[in-house]
């Protein structure tokens, strides 16, 4: 019975009142579509890229699409953006002001949003007052995180391809020092090969060849050694040729032209601005007022009853 007594209350409340109320809704809700407007708000106007890592490997545990969303947050990549559409002025931020960059950086997020999609992809979703630069700058982002990438490639492929250019160095003094003492043997002793050598001097020996007695003597002695410096030779060139081709590998990395990004969205200028949307705006300026009218109403009706009578 309570609950009926009140709602019959406020239905008679609202009739009583109804054309003050219906005057302040409406009036309301004008206010809200006039300060809404362009005039008093700028509008935003939104540009999304959709993409996929490529051509990159994950660090630790991370996926390849969280360490695309690490880049693209990076510092470096930031301060890239800002400087490039400066969007000091872009945001009216004083670069004097103490916490200016603090201020810069709040603004930069709530305007240009970067985020992991369900299916693993990278979203980046930027609002601008200009269509054409909210676009520009989506696609930036991902010309920069490109740019990054390559840099950081580019850094540890060098690393790799100076290792292998001094491995190979060091593999090709070796092979010519050995070579070096393996000549030495053919010119002061006459050893060159130990095998054909011995087959042939056997003739040489049984004619009674002096010739052939001391060239066998330094088979004998330096056989062992020419052998030992053969075998050394074709080890080390086995390996040289093994390490050559992990080199020239890296070396085609370091000059490749590589994209670590495959687009599936491409942004483009916005047509319709996103930012303010007015019929909500409208919509809760008038029912605010609405019910703040009636609220005021209720407590001015009831008065005497909610205050304390006087003695």
């Amino acid at each position: 019975m309570d609950n009926n007594f009140n709602n019959l209350s406020l239905i008679r409340l609202i009739v009583k009142w109804k054309w003050h109320i219906l005057i302040i809704t409406v009036v309301a809700a004008i206010c809200g579509a006039i300060f809404s407007s362009s005039r008093f708000i700028t509008p935003l106007y939104k540009s999304e890229a959709i993409a996929y890592p490529a051509n990159i490997s994950p660090y630790s545990d991370e996926t390849e699409t969280e360490q695309m969303l690490q880049i693209i947050n990076s510092q470096s990549i930031v301060d890239s953006i800002i400087e490039k559409y400066d969007l000091w002025t872009d945001y009216k931020i004083d670069r004097n002001y103490q916490f200016a960059k603090s201020y810069m950086m709040y603004m930069y997020h709530e305007n240009i949003k970067i985020t992991k999609t369900p299916y693993d992809a990278v979203s980046i979703v930027v609002k601008d007052k200009d269509p054409v630069t909210a676009c520009n700058i989506a696609k930036d982002i991902l010309y920069f995180y490109d740019k990054k990438v390559d840099e950081l490639h580019r850094i540890k492929t060098s690393e790799v391809v100076n290792m292998y250019a001094r491995q190979l160095e060091n593999k090709q003094k070796d092979i010519d020092h050995w070579k070096q003492q393996l000549a030495d043997l053919g010119t002061n002793y006459g050893v060159t090969n130990y095998e054909q050598q011995s087959k042939e001097l056997t003739k040489g020996i049984l004619s009674g060849s002096s010739k052939a007695s001391e060239l066998m003597r330094n088979l004998q002695q330096y056989g062992p050694e020419q052998i030992d410096l053969e075998n050394k030779i074709i080890e080390e060139a086995t390996a040289y040729v093994d390490v050559k081709q992990d080199y020239e590998q890296n070396l085609r990395f370091f000059f490749s032209d590589l994209t670590y990004s495959n687009i599936i969205t491409e942004p483009y200028p916005a047509d319709k601005k996103c930012y303010p949307v007015r019929w909500i705006i409208v919509l809760f300026s008038g029912l605010g007022a609405f019910l703040l009218t009636i609220l005021i109403l209720f407590v001015i009706e009831n008065k005497k009853r909610l205050l304390p009578a006087e003695k």
